[in-house]
């Protein structure tokens, strides 16, 4: 039998706080138990505002249908971007955050309780019913106003589901395009890559792109190390040389969707163009300026909109994308709209990155098959005609029916130049990746490797923290102290003129001493997140008299963008340190005064400077999250976990943090056990971006 929400909430007499409830009807009571989880930290006010929002519009609608937009939009903020109502079912705690221990339901009834009686089909059926709800299949006026989309058993909010069907639309229609690769590939790719070898190892990033040339959208995915930013550039020569030697160069872009990001691809896309082993004028035609994906766009403040969309299309033929895994749904919607129908999509980055904060694992949706390669017969042979490459001992699934479209434009780099057999923190990294929690701590405790540490806490006064991120290891990896030595020690003297250019060269060497170190978290707050250990890394430097003050300002301190500031030039994410400068002119000609020094992200080592006046939306990032730190990598990276497990920690999260290391890598833990059952946790993003372009069947069970 059926139940319906009626049959399972609680009556008044069953709690307290609904007892006074009794006259009202079972939406009402609905919202008074939204309330009661919002309260207990389950639910979101927003999420609770929304469904009170519905109820206003459809007031005769049956509870079920705001149960299940009430979870809809929790999904959506914990970046799902649909509500799976069978996955759901299966797994109540899943759509809502667990109960504190000793906090089991303080009156209300549980998210799980709730859950746990209601049947998936029957909830589908109501859904179906609902007048908030439309069908995916239907198209009709009215279906498009409703502000809930079911498609079989997922739930949408309007806008992603339209997001997620003009994403399938538009990568559905550049699948079936077939550029016609040069007559003469195999000889270019040989100039490039060279002969294939006679070994086993396979070059994939020549396979990258040979299979760039042939459509209109292709993605490079690979972790640290295996020469993504080489293949992309080595793909810009291979298209650019044709048009270049017709007469009718490429316009190319490059973007990356932070400016951290487009920092780091710009300084190393500008050394490899140096050293390409092409014409002076191909080598001109190819651009090492790379802007963040909101300039790019145009982005227009106070508004989600941009200047540049499908009636205002971008003005390029190939637009390159790197670090592509911090793209969001809603964003990759926008940049797919803004593409001119003939351009070049492609897209670079590392699936097993952490997605994006935002809603949608686009990346991660689009690669679910780059390990195993399923590559079609056909692709294959083309593959190794036009490469001299063979995928014989590849170990690559093989697909035969066709059901694999995607796949045959994309291709995973596999071989790591920065982390060989040797390096622990290439082997950590892939225990993490491949949840092998016991494997990762045995390598981490036996210590016989010179690039990784591991540091537990005695409590959380233990001053073995304070040590390590001021001093870091002893004879190896250093701390907070080196940039600090090297403010103080290369410091122009107090009579240089401030136009000249040893000043440049000081910030300069500042800001480079600065990424040797830094201070990784998975959380925001308490004594073990960004916030409370910015406070503590502050007050041991002004201990150990290495700053002279720890007010809002002071010389030395580093601060991060948390926005976009498109006046100063300066990007969500660009890291700048305050250092006293000569002033330049007037009564105070020869004083020193603070400006806050950032790096130009030119490619050329620039840097610019500015009045801390004018910085609205910094802060201290002697700490920063795992999130922020995508993008970005440093020396001597220390990944500090909580003392407790929170939703958060996962095993994508512990492998980003330990990728932004490039020499040496540490791991602080205050509570043994917690790295462990956060390796065993993978992050699962619902959505049906991925069903849809397979054509899997999108029906209820």
């Amino acid at each position: 039998m059926n139940r319906t929400f009626a049959d399972v909430l609680p009556s008044s007499s069953a709690t307290g706080h609904l007892a006074e409830l009794a006259p009202l009807n079972r939406a009402d009571d609905l919202l008074v138990l939204l309330t009661r989880w919002v309260e207990r930290g389950w639910l979101r006010a927003l999420d609770k505002a929304f469904v009170a929002f519905l109820h206003e519009l459809a007031p005769n609608d049956d509870p079920l249908v705001l149960l299940a937009a009430a979870l809809t939009s929790h999904q959506l903020g914990h970046g799902h971007v649909c509500l799976d109502l069978f996955e759901t079912l299966k797994e109540p705690d899943f759509a809502l955050s667990l109960p504190p221990e000793g906090d089991v339901h303080g009156g209300a009834m549980l998210p799980s309780q709730l859950l746990a009686s209601l049947d998936g089909a029957h909830w589908c059926k109501v859904l179906a019913a609902g007048s908030l709800v439309a069908l995916a299949v239907d198209t009709s006026e009215a279906a498009q106003q409703r502000p809930l989309v079911l498609s079989g058993k997922r739930l949408y909010l309007r806008r992603y589901w339209a997001y997620e069907r003009q994403i399938d639309h538009a990568l559905r229609q550049r699948l079936e395009v077939h550029e016609a690769a040069p007559s003469d590939l195999p000889q270019r790719l040989t100039g490039l890559f060279g002969t294939a070898g006679s070994g086993d190892v396979i070059d994939w990033q020549k396979l990258a792109c040979a299979l760039a040339t042939r459509g209109a959208f292709s993605i490079v995915t690979g972790g640290p190390g295996t020469g993504k930013t080489t293949t992309v550039v080595r793909l810009l020569a291979l298209l650019q040389a044709p048009a270049v030697e017709a007469g009718q160069p490429l316009r190319i872009r490059l973007a990356a969707p932070t400016g951290k990001a487009a920092a780091r691809l710009t300084e190393s896309i500008s050394q490899q163009v140096r050293t390409l082993k092409v014409s002076e004028d191909i080598r001109n035609k190819i651009p090492c300026d790379v802007t963040t994906v909101h300039r790019l766009l145009g982005s227009r403040p106070g508004t989600r909109h941009f200047r540049h969309h499908g009636g205002n299309r971008l003005p390029l033929d190939v637009l390159v994308v790197d670090e592509a895994s911090m793209i969001d749904l809603e964003m990759m919607a926008n940049l797919l709209d803004a593409l001119p129908p003939h351009a070049r999509l492609v897209l670079l980055g590392d699936k097993d990155q952490l997605a994006s904060v935002e809603a949608g694992a686009v990346l991660g949706d689009l690669c679910r098959d780059a390990e195993a390669g399923w590559y079609s017969p056909q692709t294959r042979q083309w593959l190794e005609s036009v490469s001299g490459e063979s995928l014989a001992a590849s170990g690559l699934q093989e697909d035969t029916q066709g059901s694999h479209p995607l796949a045959q434009q994309v291709v995973m780099l596999r071989h790591s130049r920065r982390f060989g057999e040797g390096s622990g923190i290439g082997q950590l990294a892939r225990w993490v990746n491949q949840q092998q929690p016991d494997e990762a701590r045995k390598l981490l405790a036996a210590r016989s490797h010179g690039d990784v540490f591991s540091v537990s806490l005695k409590s959380e006064q233990d001053r073995a923290l304070e040590r390590l991120l001021l001093e870091g290891h002893g004879g190896g990896p250093q701390g907070y102290r080196h940039y600090l030595s090297v403010l103080r020690n290369q410091r122009p003297a107090s009579d240089t003129a401030l136009d000249d250019v040893r000043w440049m060269d000081w910030a300069r060497q500042v800001l480079q001493a600065f990424d040797a170190f830094q201070l990784l978290c998975a959380v925001r707050k308490g004594p073990w997140g960004v916030e409370g250990l910015n406070v503590r890394v502050t007050e041991a430097l002004l201990r150990a008299r290495l700053i002279d003050s720890d007010q809002q300002w002071y010389e030395g301190r580093p601060v991060l963008m948390t926005r976009n500031d498109y006046g100063l030039g300066l990007m969500n994410g660009d890291i700048g340190i305050a250092l006293k400068l000569p002033e330049r002119d007037g009564p105070e000609a020869g004083k020193q005064v603070l400006r806050v020094a950032f790096p130009r992200n030119d490619g050329q080592g620039g840097v610019r400077f500015v009045l801390p006046s004018r910085l609205n939306d910094v802060e201290t990032v002697y700490a920063m999250t795992v999130h922020k730190s995508q993008g970005s990598e440093f020396a001597h990276t220390a990944l500090i976990l909580p003392d407790a497990l929170n939703p958060v920690l996962t095993k994508e999260l512990i492998y980003t943090g330990i990728t932004r290391a490039k020499d040496w890598f540490t791991l602080i833990e205050p509570r043994g056990g917690v790295f462990e059952e956060a390796v065993k946790r993978k992050v699962k993003r619902l959505s049906g971006l991925m069903l849809e372009l397979k054509g899997d069947s999108d029906l209820a069970d």
